[in-house]
């Protein structure tokens, strides 16, 4: 067993045996399952009768097709994912902390570049796990309630902007884990991923302009929901500032483990 799969087996050892795992997929799945509800109480109002939530909702809900109802999903990819993802970074990175186990690690015969490797890797299919689920999910509970306007090719093209949406996203939670190592633990980088999600929209409503130069923002931008206000594309610079932002929070937490005290 090489290095890193010594790293792995450790850090998927550890995601099996919590209850965190489980706890995402029950929400990512709820999640889902909500938003076909709300799409088919959308397409019968007399269900809803005179809630005000619902009826403030109604504009957002559109005809009640698919193409409102794959909008909508992607919306939640783009605000749930950025919190969902960091939350998944804080506890992978933040758990050695709290649990003291993180000079346990350092017994493995690997090196820390490669412990933070994995921790990443670990994330990575974690959160992509949960992007699948969410947009099978959603599928399957739009299908249920029988959503009108159903088109193969549709679906097909929005599974490809759900996804790079979310891949977007889930690249800007390596500060997440920087900021889980500095602080050890998790209540900085949670507070840090509600607080970023809530200042992209301050973004978009006070300086618009900067949007495409804001990393946190450049995943809406990518797939092009951005609401009844019209807001710039993304363009190169987007992408290569948002990629540098992923590539600085790597860099960071790799030289925090490789320097920092660990005891």
């Amino acid at each position: 067993m090489n290095g890193l799969s010594a790293a792995l087996w450790a850090e998927g050892l550890k995601v099996r045996r919590s209850k965190m795992f489980a706890v995402t997929i029950i929400f990512s799945s709820f999640i889902a399952v909500m938003m076909g509800l709300l799409m088919y109480v959308a397409r019968h109002p007399e269900i809803a009768g005179r809630s005000a939530a619902l009826t403030a909702k109604a504009p957002m809900l559109g005809n009640g097709d698919w193409p409102t109802f794959f909008e909508l999903l992607i919306q939640a990819i783009l605000a749930l994912g950025a919190i969902g993802f960091g939350m998944v970074t804080a506890w992978v990175f933040g758990r050695e902390y709290s649990d003291r186990t993180a000079k346990d690690l350092m017994a493995l015969p690997v090196s820390r570049l490669t412990i933070v490797s994995a921790k990443f890797v670990v994330v990575l299919v974690w959160s992509i796990q949960l992007t699948v689920l969410v947009f099978i999910v959603g599928v399957l509970a739009g299908l249920a309630v029988r959503i009108p306007d159903w088109s193969t090719e549709l679906t097909l093209r929005t599974a490809v902007v759900f996804m790079g949406s979310s891949v977007l996203t889930l690249l800007l939670c390596t500060p997440v884990a920087l900021l889980a190592c500095l602080s050890r633990g998790y209540l900085l980088p949670v507070g840090f991923a509600i607080f970023t999600l809530i200042l992209t929209n301050f973004v978009a409503i006070g300086l618009p302009g900067v949007l495409p130069y804001f990393p946190w923002a450049v995943p809406a931008l990518y797939c092009g929901i951005s609401g009844e206000t019209p807001l710039p594309p993304a363009g190169m610079a987007s992408y290569c500032i948002l990629l540098s932002t992923c590539m600085l929070g790597f860099a960071g937490t790799a030289a925090w483990w490789r320097f920092a005290d660990q005891t």
